[in-house]
């Protein structure tokens, strides 16, 4: 029987980021393949724990109960998993109790070719090369760490924080700060106050999150609160914050929360905040920020193969740059 996903928000995780695969993928790592599946199938009915992305999709499913009949969320499971292995994942979903009934396992093959098909507009992996390949295509995609230890989620909202250049926003402003510096940076946003920044990979992510705070059917509050709160959480600082407010506000978006920290450490802001996913470009951020709460790296895209580059296939490193977001 046919099933729409069409009107739904889709979002895609690998079995590493929904369930705590680390001593797995010891085995696999060290043992080969064979012995992998076999352990797999020899543990079956023995469920996984709960990986870093748990949280969040318990968190965005629980939004399919805001409206009795009305489904706003689907999750759907693309692993690189053998399928024999599979069942395990699919018998602790069941064990867990998520409404997670769609997956795909494709024997070792990178899956994000199979994310329009699903109609993905996220995807959350802990395998690099699939994420970067991922924001290549056009999806918004977070390479997940390991999930905090003693973290306490939000059982009735959804929240979720947000890095803002080359995450929400594109990198334009964010280049300018590394090729020239902080004076031109702040310059250049000081000129260009009022013109919105370009779309970063998670813009179109942002905006459907968006769209379902302001749906009026779908805003119903569980027991007085409301079911998703946003925060924006940026190393910018005055004057380059009204860019930001002001490119927002061309887009028809409100984020709940900013915050402007001007080189403060992000982690402890977010310790506070709780939000069930973080996502920044930077290292230097999200890793100490994963101690706290559930935190994804944002990379650059694959370079794609160009006419002028046929035989190169890179990968852009971001890891040791330092950049104002």
């Amino acid at each position: 029987m046919p099933y729409d996903i069409s009107n739904l928000l889709v979002i895609a995780i690998s079995s590493s980021v929904l369930f705590d695969t680390r001593k797995e993928h010891e085995i696999y790592s060290t043992q080969g393949l064979e012995k992998y599946v076999d352990y797999q199938i020899d543990n079956e009915e023995n469920p996984l724990h709960k990986g870093t992305a748990f949280h969040l999709i318990e968190a965005m499913l629980r939004l399919n109960t805001l409206q009795s009949g009305k489904r706003i969320v689907e999750a759907v499971i693309l692993s690189q998993n053998e399928p024999e292995a599979g069942l395990r994942i699919m018998n602790s979903v069941e064990h867990h109790q998520l409404d997670i009934t769609r997956a795909a396992f494709t024997g070792g093959e990178p899956v994000p070719r199979y994310l329009r098909p699903y109609n993905v507009p996220l995807f959350l992996s802990r395998n690099e090369d699939d994420v970067r390949e991922a924001i290549s295509l056009g999806f918004a995609a977070g390479l997940l760490y390991n999930p905090p230890e003693n973290f306490e989620s939000e059982m009735n909202q959804l929240r979720i924080a947000f890095d803002g250049d080359a995450v929400i926003f594109s990198d334009e402003s964010e280049k300018i700060y590394q090729e020239q510096g902080m004076d031109k940076f702040f310059e250049h946003e000081k000129q260009n106050a009022t013109k919105p920044l370009p779309e970063g990979p998670f813009a179109p992510f942002l905006r459907l999150i968006a769209k379902i705070q302001q749906d009026q059917k779908t805003s119903t509050e569980l027991d007085s609160i409301p079911p998703i709160r946003t925060a924006l959480v940026t190393a910018r600082n005055s004057p380059a914050h009204k860019r930001v407010i002001y490119t927002l506000r061309a887009w028809g978006i409100k984020i709940d929360q900013m915050f402007f920290l001007g080189g403060i450490s992000k982690d402890q802001v977010l310790k506070e905040f709780r939000p069930h996913i973080f996502f920044d470009d930077q290292e230097v951020h999200a890793k100490p920020a994963s101690y706290h709460v559930p935190s994804a790296r944002v990379p650059a895209a694959r370079k794609r193969k160009t006419k002028d580059d046929p035989d190169q296939l890179k990968l852009l490193d971001i890891e040791e740059i330092e950049h104002a977001s």
